[in-house]
């Protein structure tokens, strides 16, 4: 075992596996700019280090893999005017690619807690591992942002409109979801991660891809629907527009006590947020590459970051945590096409680019 880094990144070879830990558990290892900027350098130890046949991916704590980035940090740096957000999101973009395209096999263990950056670390993974104990979440649009982190392709290829309900509402999956929503591939009970994550370290070189998902399968469930999967023909016929107007029309119209209580959650968002979030998550659909969203969430991060909406919803969730938030426009009708052009504007020499 070679261990490289302590702090809030535990970074270390065991056996053929390279581990990357994120290690802040009593912030339910929500991920700094410098724990970002360590992966980055991990993930380029590791794809040239002979030894590591693989990678793995997990959370210290019992609480969960990774609860999103370091709000508050971004939160005090809007209010001062700083620039932490577009550092930030650029680093964090530009790896959520990279894992995606990481060359050796990336086994994500998403117990607990996934939220916000920590699906952007586990989301793109080629081997995506859920528990009985996982509860994923893209739950910004409550703070008047959008799921990012390649957020926006990941809901846009969910089977019909639920990664449209999923991202507009902030809705938690539990492991069986995250699989029918293309978040996850596996459920794996928490009680046989040891066993399993021991056969990882101990595989032999040159091993593939496929090779990996069978020994994965081999500790699996099999589950692959929830509970929302479930309710799939009703969200379809009530998320299938390109209006949030429309949407609430058809909540409204079906009156059911799924409908109502889905309405609810929603009064309870950005409506900033929930327009800006249903047209990325329209634009995604037609993408044809993973960049090609994590330019355009880009373009309407460095807005959000900029925007009343953004610290209004972090204060009422994360700093007072009055759960109370006062959004501006407050109400859907008021959010115009001239308040939605700037978060797709292109935005010259700093535009996202990738290496």
């Amino acid at each position: 075992m070679s261990s490289v880094e302590e702090g809030d990144l535990i970074v270390r070879r065991e056996g053929a596996a390279g581990v990357i830990r994120l290690n802040r558990p009593k912030a339910i290892n929500a991920m700094t700019l410098e724990m970002s900027i360590g992966i980055d350098a991990a993930l380029d130890q590791f794809e040239t280090d002979a030894e590591v046949a693989l990678m793995i991916l997990e959370g210290a704590g019992e609480r969960g893999l990774c609860a999103g980035g370091d709000i508050r940090s971004l939160w005090d740096s809007s209010r001062e005017g700083g620039d932490l957000g577009a550092r930030f999101w650029r680093q964090e973009y530009v790896m959520n690619a990279r894992i995606a395209k990481y060359p050796k096999p990336y086994v994500a263990f998403m117990d607990g807690l996934v939220m916000g950056g920590g699906v952007g670390l586990s989301g793109h993974a080629s081997h995506r591992i859920v528990t009985d104990r996982t509860k994923l979440a893209m739950p910004e649009v409550g703070l008047g942002f959008f799921p990012d982190v390649g957020g926006t392709w990941l809901l846009s290829r969910s089977p019909g409109e639920i990664g449209t309900y999923f991202g507009l509402t902030g809705q938690t999956m539990n492991g069986p979801d995250a699989i029918h929503a293309k978040f996850a591939d596996a459920v794996v009970p928490a009680a046989k991660w040891p066993e399993l994550r021991e056969a990882l370290t101990r595989v032999r070189q040159g091993v593939t891809a496929a090779d990996v998902t069978k020994l994965i399968n081999g500790f699996a469930t099999g589950e692959a629907a929830g509970p929302v999967a479930a309710k799939e023909p009703v969200i379809d016929a009530l998320f299938g527009f390109d209006r949030m107007e429309d949407i609430f029309a058809a909540l409204k119209r079906d009156g059911s006590d799924f409908a109502l209580a889905t309405m609810k959650t929603l009064n309870e968002k950005s409506p900033r947020g929930m327009v800006v979030t249903l047209k990325l998550l329209r634009l995604a659909r037609t993408a044809s590459s993973l960049e090609e969203c994590l330019v355009r969430e880009y373009r309407a991060a460095l807005e959000v970051f900029r925007s009343d909406d953004f610290r209004e919803g972090v204060r009422a969730a994360v700093i007072d945590k009055d759960r109370n938030p006062i959004f501006s426009p407050p109400r859907i009708e008021d959010v115009t096409q001239e308040m939605l052009a700037p978060y797709l504007a292109e935005i010259g020499a700093d535009e996202l680019k990738f290496n």
